[in-house]
């Protein structure tokens, strides 16, 4: 087992049902992806409008369809309350347009090659969310809220430099996404409570992170 493995194991030791211990994997993940991003004075406006480009093409039609797999997959009351709410936001208020606007306004609509880049990694998060692990799945998307709205700030000076003032996704989701994070992880305690014990090691229960975190590499870092 890899250091990073075995730090994970240990988080669920004290008490299998806090997630503290998995919110602070979740947060160092999230702070290592940031941490490699490249400086965006240093990209090709080629390069900036691929990122943007690979970004939309997994978010505008798999968000909503991995929080309904997790709305599917969870059994508390309170973990399905929390992601209805989430789901009625992204549908009512058109999450997946105000995307597409952005990606149209920052000339980087989707390519054939954009889509490509992605498809491996993104084809293994399908896989995985298609199996419905509820506590697995709420963790992966508590991950992925919290990373969105750390990268709102990175994603909105790209589109800047590409000649965008279009804020709308960005300055939304730098908010909202705030506030899912932290009802993903209520969804996620309540959901924990209903698991058998013992409970399986944090390296189990992370799965969904980290096949999700090598996606989420492919978006930042695939080639031109």
């Amino acid at each position: 087992m890899t250091p990073e493995g075995s730090q994970a194991s240990g988080l669920m030791t004290a008490n299998p049902t806090h997630t503290g211990g998995l919110q602070e994997y979740i947060g160092r993940a999230i702070q290592d992806l940031l941490a490699s991003l490249p400086n965006p004075d240093q990209l090709s406006p080629d390069a900036r409008r691929g990122m943007i480009a690979r970004y939309t093409a997994v978010l505008e039609g798999n968000f909503i369809y991995w929080m309904t797999a997790a709305y599917l997959a969870v059994a508390s009351h309170e973990a399905r309350s929390i992601i209805r709410d989430n789901l009625l936001e992204e549908v009512r208020d058109n999450h997946p347009g105000m995307l597409r606007k952005f990606a149209i306004t920052a000339h980087a609509v989707p390519k054939d090659s954009d889509v490509l880049a992605v498809h491996r990694p993104l084809h293994n998060v399908r896989l995985f969310v298609g199996r419905l692990s509820s506590v697995k799945i709420v963790l992966m998307m508590a991950f992925f809220e919290g990373w969105i709205t750390r990268f709102m700030p990175y994603l909105a000076s790209l589109a800047q430099r590409q000649g965008s003032l279009e804020r709308e996704y960005t300055d939304v989701h730098g908010v909202v996404d705030v506030v899912h994070t932290q009802e993903l992880f209520r969804a996620l305690d309540a959901e924990l409570t209903l698991l058998p014990a013992p409970h399986p090691p944090a390296t189990q229960l992370l799965e969904g992170v980290d096949i999700l975190r090598t996606l989420i590499q492919s978006i930042v870092h695939s080639a031109e």
